[in-house]
Protein backbone atom coordinates (compact mmCIF):
# COMPACT_ATOMS: atom_id res chain seq x y z
CA UNK A 1 0.00 0.00 0.00
CA UNK A 2 1.36 3.17 -0.47
CA UNK A 3 2.09 5.42 2.02
CA UNK A 4 -1.08 7.98 0.86
CA UNK A 5 -3.29 5.95 1.35
CA UNK A 6 -2.75 5.30 4.63
CA UNK A 7 -5.32 6.98 7.46
CA UNK A 8 -8.02 6.27 5.66
CA UNK A 9 -11.51 4.15 7.07
CA UNK A 10 -11.98 1.45 5.39
CA UNK A 11 -14.53 -0.80 6.93
CA UNK A 12 -16.78 -1.12 10.30
CA UNK A 13 -18.12 -4.14 12.37
CA UNK A 14 -19.56 -5.15 15.26
CA UNK A 15 -18.10 -8.12 17.22
CA UNK A 16 -20.85 -9.98 19.67
CA UNK A 17 -21.91 -13.18 21.47
CA UNK A 18 -25.52 -12.63 20.02
CA UNK A 19 -24.43 -12.49 16.21
CA UNK A 20 -28.39 -13.91 14.88
CA UNK A 21 -30.09 -11.66 17.01
CA UNK A 22 -28.33 -8.11 16.87
CA UNK A 23 -28.12 -8.95 12.68
CA UNK A 24 -32.03 -8.73 12.87
CA UNK A 25 -32.17 -5.94 14.69
CA UNK A 26 -30.20 -3.69 12.41
CA UNK A 27 -32.21 -5.27 9.47
CA UNK A 28 -35.74 -4.31 11.16
CA UNK A 29 -34.01 -1.19 12.56
CA UNK A 30 -32.00 0.12 9.05
CA UNK A 31 -32.77 -1.90 6.60
CA UNK A 32 -29.94 -3.75 5.60
CA UNK A 33 -29.48 -7.32 3.88
CA UNK A 34 -27.13 -9.86 5.89
CA UNK A 35 -25.23 -12.21 3.22
CA UNK A 36 -23.87 -14.98 5.26
CA UNK A 37 -19.42 -15.31 5.41
CA UNK A 38 -18.38 -18.69 6.00
CA UNK A 39 -15.74 -18.84 9.07
CA UNK A 40 -15.68 -22.78 9.03
CA UNK A 41 -17.45 -25.63 9.86
CA UNK A 42 -19.28 -24.36 12.74
CA UNK A 43 -20.86 -20.45 11.62
CA UNK A 44 -21.43 -18.10 9.61
CA UNK A 45 -20.40 -14.16 10.07
CA UNK A 46 -22.59 -11.78 8.33
CA UNK A 47 -21.82 -8.42 5.86
CA UNK A 48 -24.32 -5.88 6.26
CA UNK A 49 -25.64 -4.14 2.86
CA UNK A 50 -28.67 -1.82 2.02
CA UNK A 51 -30.99 -3.26 -0.35
CA UNK A 52 -29.06 -4.06 -3.43
CA UNK A 53 -25.95 -2.47 -2.36
CA UNK A 54 -22.50 -3.36 -1.86
CA UNK A 55 -21.24 -4.13 1.83
CA UNK A 56 -21.49 -1.20 4.21
CA UNK A 57 -20.25 -3.50 7.42
CA UNK A 58 -19.85 -6.65 9.10
CA UNK A 59 -21.41 -8.26 12.33
CA UNK A 60 -19.22 -11.32 13.80
CA UNK A 61 -19.43 -14.00 15.97
CA UNK A 62 -17.18 -12.90 19.58
CA UNK A 63 -15.42 -16.38 19.25
CA UNK A 64 -12.25 -17.82 18.59
CA UNK A 65 -9.20 -15.63 17.83
CA UNK A 66 -12.06 -12.61 18.04
CA UNK A 67 -13.18 -13.21 21.45
CA UNK A 68 -11.10 -10.22 22.77
CA UNK A 69 -12.91 -7.97 20.64
CA UNK A 70 -14.80 -5.25 22.44
CA UNK A 71 -18.81 -5.58 21.31
CA UNK A 72 -18.60 -2.11 19.80
CA UNK A 73 -18.75 -0.46 16.61
CA UNK A 74 -15.42 -0.72 15.51
CA UNK A 75 -13.65 1.17 12.58
CA UNK A 76 -10.79 -0.11 10.64
CA UNK A 77 -7.74 2.15 9.72
CA UNK A 78 -5.27 1.53 7.09
CA UNK A 79 -2.17 2.02 8.06
CA UNK A 80 1.44 1.82 5.69
CA UNK A 81 3.21 -0.19 8.14
CA UNK A 82 1.72 -1.99 11.16
CA UNK A 83 4.47 -3.25 13.15
CA UNK A 84 5.80 0.91 13.11
CA UNK A 85 1.99 1.93 14.22
CA UNK A 86 2.02 -0.69 17.33
CA UNK A 87 5.18 0.72 18.04
CA UNK A 88 4.02 4.53 18.36
CA UNK A 89 0.71 2.96 19.93
CA UNK A 90 2.70 1.52 23.09
CA UNK A 91 4.84 3.92 23.15
CA UNK A 92 2.35 7.02 23.52
CA UNK A 93 0.28 5.05 25.80
CA UNK A 94 -1.95 3.20 24.29
CA UNK A 95 -2.22 -0.50 24.27
CA UNK A 96 -2.94 -3.86 21.68
CA UNK A 97 -6.06 -5.18 22.96
CA UNK A 98 -6.11 -8.15 19.73
CA UNK A 99 -2.50 -8.45 18.73
CA UNK A 100 -1.48 -8.76 14.66
CA UNK A 101 -2.86 -11.25 13.00
CA UNK A 102 -2.95 -12.20 9.15
CA UNK A 103 -6.13 -12.53 7.13
CA UNK A 104 -5.97 -12.79 3.49
CA UNK A 105 -2.72 -11.78 3.14
CA UNK A 106 -3.52 -8.33 5.19
CA UNK A 107 -2.54 -7.98 8.40
CA UNK A 108 -4.35 -6.43 11.34
CA UNK A 109 -5.06 -5.46 14.90
CA UNK A 110 -6.71 -3.99 17.41
CA UNK A 111 -5.60 -1.35 19.96
CA UNK A 112 -6.87 0.99 22.59
CA UNK A 113 -5.80 4.62 22.49
CA UNK A 114 -4.98 6.66 25.76
CA UNK A 115 -8.72 7.48 26.28
CA UNK A 116 -10.05 4.49 25.83
CA UNK A 117 -11.69 4.70 22.25
CA UNK A 118 -10.87 1.49 20.59
CA UNK A 119 -10.17 0.95 16.19
CA UNK A 120 -8.49 -1.71 14.41
CA UNK A 121 -5.47 -1.23 12.41
CA UNK A 122 -5.29 -2.80 8.83
CA UNK A 123 -2.02 -3.35 6.71
CA UNK A 124 -2.87 -3.85 3.04
CA UNK A 125 -0.70 -6.58 1.29
CA UNK A 126 1.55 -5.36 -0.89
CA UNK A 127 0.13 -5.20 -4.86
CA UNK A 128 2.59 -4.77 -7.68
Amino acid sequence: MAKSQAGRIIWTDLTVSNTEEVRDFYKAVVGWEASGVEMGVDHQDYNMLPPGGEPAAGICHARGVNANVPPQWLIYITVADLDESIAACTRLGGKVVVPARDIGGNRFCVIQDPAGAVAGLFQQAETE
